[in-house]
């Protein structure tokens, strides 16, 4: 980045500018204006202003205008130099020089991006940025795209060291003028609510803003008001904000309206359980202005009484005591989690929410059916809804995924493009992430409940993450898919009768086979035993008696990843037996039974090529 005329100097080095102007010139024309290598290159100037606060923006000219003719005069001064402006405006009002999420920069730094620009004029360096950190991402922008820019009232040159501490200085200067105007404004701001002022912020329930704009308090709003204490009364009368939003659903009490700049509203509508809590605890109604964790005698008069409003508070917080348990250290099932919450949905699309039950001291888990918890009635007249064991449903789902993502990454259909090389490493971590069902329940987006069947569907985001692998990568083809269940009801309850059996794999087999696979890789790009040992801080002769694990049969390594194969099979089995070289021979020796013909082509293939 350059000042004026380096940035001259700089376009004339750009040969393809130059040609693409003359493109379309004839050989009489350019013989008339000269050759092309001496005609000045034109450089193509776009102008940014900026206006922090949004006073004044309304008048026919305003600082924006003031700005952008001051660098547009600048700009035709350096006619001679080959600027020319371009006719875009990039102009941001009302918004502060401490952050770049600006519509007008936006869309300058768009522009530039594309090729479009070539020099930004603006009328001080302050207001392109007041970040020291923004300029310098700037900076690395303008550069990338052979892009300059210059101040039009502080003249510096960027190409020498001392042009860019002068630059860099301004830039400390207005960065500190930056923070030091939103200290006052936070001072201003609470001196003035100390004094009772209203300083801004959504107008509460009840009240307006004063007719008057130089008069900084609210004022009551009768129709609204009475909606106000009627709330406070039922809470006051009921105890629970529950029964107090049916009632007042029931007496057509709605929220307050607040009208937006372009004309159109919002609000009006039923109270939610956030909107009665803040509205029961908001002190505006007891006359207070709070700023932060303090509160102060407003200049608005109060809504509710003193007494009402004590009441109200006493039992609020009774209502959010919670009765402890008396034994020592957290209860599992009182601190364990609902990691299907929000995924799961029966066969009409409504969704089952977690509730619980106590019975004898012991807390129970379920997940049930949204309109059996509401108490509304169901959209469809036969659909009876759904209780179920949270616990033996989590267990069913992420055994089922770990079934599936098992059988996927061994059969490799996990990608798209499957890649025999990194199979082993696909396994690997598809095991890892099996053994820990949280981490399976988290890879599920969506779960829904039919006849006699589960559809699960992976979030490829979650798998991705959990896998290190791309997401696009993985097949769309694994994302879904089905696993049978049974429900046996019991009343409202239903039990899940699940074929999957959760299977004990041995993980310290597993991970030196993960190993095995891992160092038989390596070796086959070119390292020896002895630097694999070496890297892996182990003996030589540990490294060669475990690596050919990874030359056992697909149906060996299948049921050592299930936890299906002989009870007696274990590592240490595997260390003192001898291993066949033919697979069917391994198999008999370490008691798999045989295999019809018909399926030995779908099992013996290799898992590393």
């Amino acid at each position: 980045m350059t000042g004026t005329k380096q940035v001259a100097d700089d376009s004339a080095d750009t040969p393809s500018r130059a040609r693409g102007e003359n493109a379309g010139a004839s050989p009489a024309s350019s013989n008339r204006r000269g050759s092309s290598s001496a005609r000045q290159p034109r450089i193509r100037c776009a102008i940014y202003t900026r206006k922090s606060s949004e006073e004044g923006l309304e008048q026919d000219f305003n600082s924006l205008d003031a700005q952008f003719e001051a660098a547009s005069a600048y700009i035709m001064s350096q006619h001679h130099e080959g600027w020319r402006q371009i006719n875009t405006r990039y102009d941001d009002g009302g918004i502060s020089g401490g952050t770049l999420d600006r519509p007008g920069l936006v869309r300058l730094m768009a522009d530039i991006k594309a090729g479009r620009i070539d020099m930004v004029v603006v009328y001080k360096i302050d207001r392109l940025t007041r970040s020291l950190a923004d300029f310098a991402k700037l900076v690395e922008t303008f550069e990338a795209h052979q892009c300059s820019f210059v101040s039009v009232t502080q003249s510096f040159n960027t190409s020498t060291s001392m042009g860019r501490l002068t630059l860099n200085v301004l830039l400390s200067f207005a960065q500190f003028e930056r923070e030091v105007t939103a200290e006052r404004i936070r001072d201003k701001i609470a001196a003035s609510k100390k004094k009772g002022m209203w300083m801004g912020g959504t107008i509460p329930l009840g009240y307006d803003r004063h007719p008057d704009p130089q008069m900084r308090h609210l004022v009551i709003n009768e129709n609204e008001s009475s909606t106000v204490r009627r709330l406070f009364t039922l809470y006051q009368q009921l105890g629970c904000v529950n029964k107090v939003i049916q009632q007042a659903n029931r007496e057509g009490l709605r929220s307050k309206i607040h009208s937006r700049r372009d004309g159109s509203t919002v609000g009006g509508n039923p109270f939610s359980t956030g909107q009665i809590y803040y509205l029961l605890r908001n002190p505006t109604y007891l006359g207070l202005v709070r700023h932060k964790q303090t509160t102060f005698p407003g200049q608005h008069q109060p809504i509710i009484d003193k007494d009402l409003w004590d009441n109200v508070q006493d039992q609020l917080k009774l209502g959010s005591a919670r009765k402890r348990s008396t034994q020592e250290g957290p209860s599992p099932t009182r601190t364990r989690q609902s990691p299907l919450i929000g995924k799961l949905f029966d066969e009409q699309g409504q969704r089952l929410t977690p509730s619980h039950a106590s019975k004898k001291g012991k807390r129970h888990r379920y997940y049930v059916s949204r309109h059996l918890v509401t108490g509304r009635v169901a959209s469809d007249a036969r659909q009876r809804g759904l209780r179920l064991p949270a616990g033996s449903l989590e267990d069913h789902v992420a055994a089922s995924v770990a079934n599936h993502l098992t059988t996927a990454t061994q059969q490799h259909r996990l990608t798209i493009a499957p890649d025999a090389a990194a199979g082993s490493s696909l396994i690997r971590k598809a095991q890892e992430i099996s053994q820990e069902p949280s981490g399976l329940l988290s890879c599920v987006a969506r779960i829904t409940l039919g006849k006699g069947e589960i559809t699960t569907r992976l979030d490829e985001h979650q798998l991705g993450k959990a896998l290190d692998i791309d997401p696009g990568q993985l097949s769309e083809d694994v994302l879904t898919f089905t696993a049978s269940f049974q429900l046996r009801r019991r009343g409202v309850e239903a039990k899940l009768i699940s074929p999957i059996t959760t299977p004990s794999p041995d993980r310290k087999l597993i991970e030196v086979l993960a190993k095995a696979h891992g160092w038989l890789a390596r070796h086959r790009r070119g390292e020896t035993l002895k630097q694999i040992a070496e890297t892996e801080g182990h003996a030589e002769y540990y490294v060669s008696t475990r690596i050919k694990l990874a030359f056992l049969s697909p149906r060996i390594q299948e049921a050592i990843l299930s936890g299906t194969q002989p009870s007696d099979l274990s590592l240490e089995t595997l260390m003192k037996r001898r291993i066949p070289i033919e697979w069917q021979a391994q198999e008999t020796r370490f008691g798999f039974s045989t295999i019809d013909r018909q399926d030995a082509g779908s099992v013996y293939r290799p898992l590393v090529r």
